[in-house]
């Protein structure tokens, strides 16, 4: 495989909503930070031209951001190109072969539907486009285990996998590398970061909105596959894999994969799925939906590192706070010195993703006094704003260059499909909650324990 940078970049899906909202911005600051300066080709079949392109480049900038001075976007617009046809119609492949000129290295990004991926690399095949070139595919990656392989089989028909980048965007953001780095930085961590110190690990990823204008997307999807399936295993595998070994690009990716083929599959007895009051008068979703917009689940990796250690996650949209955050909480002492009644909760490192970017330390202070009593406070090791790269101007930034560590492999994927695959679609009753809370109360006893969940608390926006 060569090694070299593509020399141009074609975006299948140019007039769609998530070129507008993140490729544009992201390619502006790929021009802006990485001096980005190949043709970029956008293609669509929405009976478009060049001019009204750059058009909605230029409110995708005004509305989006992406920042730099004037001459940065205008490198952006003189350096896009537009085709306009049907992905279906060979003559669309013809002309993008024409608009590529004298590239060879081609980045072809696909930011079409699933039901698209094998047409648009077919159609690359039949015109010859496939030859030196890097294939990017936006997820989902299947709908279940068995359509994910099927997928995989027709897209290595044209593009060899070492050429094929499946991208996740939650792995662009700088606070998801965050734990990789910290954990592997420090060796503080490493002696107690196994089965003898920690007593149970929670993930949440809450948002207070809900569906919005997804409705037909979402249910067809839920918040299983939405979300579950691949950001939050990857969080987990970020949090709990073992550290690469060699420099290569693919040892982070080997130690991930085999994380996650140690998980043991989910089952039914562990997981509990919500639907929020509301959901069902969504435009697009279906009259009695039996689609989850809230889990939560109690996994397990069977490994010697964790073996025996609860892991629980929970996912939902209407809950009270928009926060994304992990808790490793670390065992009580063999006995209480001071005979305490003390929270098994006490000690823990809480790892803030979103809104901010937090590290905190839980530990147990003395209250002043006589009495040998104290009392829970939690140390911020580091505190940032979430000011950082864009995760779509990284990541294609390093397809651009044939660097994969931050994508998905087709192992890695196969690995999370076989976790979630036992508890897809109807195999859990659905249980009605709030909007504004928690999910529903089976959630609670589910984790019973090793509870309670802990909420992320946020601090109050200034006004």
């Amino acid at each position: 495989m060569s090694s070299e940078p593509s020399d141009a970049l074609v975006f299948f899906g140019a007039t769609g909503d998530l070129a507008y909202k993140q490729i544009f911005p992201s390619l502006l600051g790929l021009i802006r930070d990485e001096g980005l300066n190949v043709p970029i080709i956008g293609v669509a079949k929405a009976g478009w031209n060049l001019d009204k392109l750059k058009e909605r480049a230029k409110d995708s900038i005004e509305h989006h951001g992406g920042g730099g001075a004037p001459e940065v976007l205008d490198k952006l617009l003189a350096l896009l190109r537009y085709v306009d046809g049907d992905y279906n119609d060979p003559a669309t492949f013809a002309q993008l072969r024409k608009e590529l000129g004298g590239a060879q290295r081609p980045l072809h990004y696909l930011a079409v539907p699933p039901s698209l991926f094998g047409v648009v690399a077919e159609g690359l095949a039949k015109e010859g486009a496939t030859t030196n070139c890097r294939l990017v595919i936006e997820k989902p990656f299947g709908h279940n285990r068995p359509t994910a392989k099927e997928l995989n089989a027709v897209l290595t028909k044209f593009f060899p996998s070492d050429r094929i980048y499946l991208i996740d965007h939650y792995l662009g953001k700088e606070p998801v590398q965050n734990i990789f780095y910290t954990r592997f930085a420090n060796s503080t961590f490493e002696p107690i970061w196994n089965r003898d110190h920690v007593r149970s690990i929670q993930i949440t990823m809450a948002e207070d909105f809900g569906v919005q204008d997804r409705g037909k997307f979402y249910d067809e999807t839920g918040a299983i596959r939405d979300v579950v399936q691949n950001h939050m295993l990857q969080v987990l595998a970020q949090l709990t894999m073992d550290p690469p070994t060699g420099e290569e690009y693919e040892a982070v990716r080997d130690q991930k994969v085999a994380l996650l083929k140690a998980m043991r599959p989910l089952d039914a007895a562990h997981v509990v799925r919500g639907q929020y009051r509301g959901y069902q008068q969504v435009p697009g979703v279906k009259p009695g939906s039996t689609v989850e917009t809230f889990v939560a689940l109690k996994c397990h990796i069977e490994s010697w590192r964790w073996a025996g250690v609860p892991i629980y996650i929970r996912a939902g949209k209407h809950l009270p706070v928009t926060a994304t955050e992990v808790i490793v909480n670390f065992k009580r002492p063999p006995r209480e010195t001071f005979g305490e009644l003390v929270s098994p909760s006490s000690g823990h490192v809480r790892i803030r993703l979103s809104p901010d970017v937090t590290i905190g330390l839980g530990i147990r202070v003395k209250l002043p006094g006589e009495r040998m009593i104290g009392r829970d406070t939690e140390l911020i090791l580091t505190a940032q704003t979430p000011a950082d790269r864009p995760p779509y101007e990284r990541l294609l930034g390093d397809a651009m260059e044939g660097v994969g560590e931050l994508f998905g492999r087709m192992d890695i994927v196969d690995a999370q499909w076989r976790i979630v695959d036992p508890i897809l679609d109807n195999v859990t009753p659905v249980y009605p909650y709030e909007p504004g809370t928690w999910g529903p109360d089976e959630a609670e006893e589910l984790i019973g324990a090793d509870g309670p969940w802990r909420a992320p608390k946020l601090a109050p926006v200034a006004k």
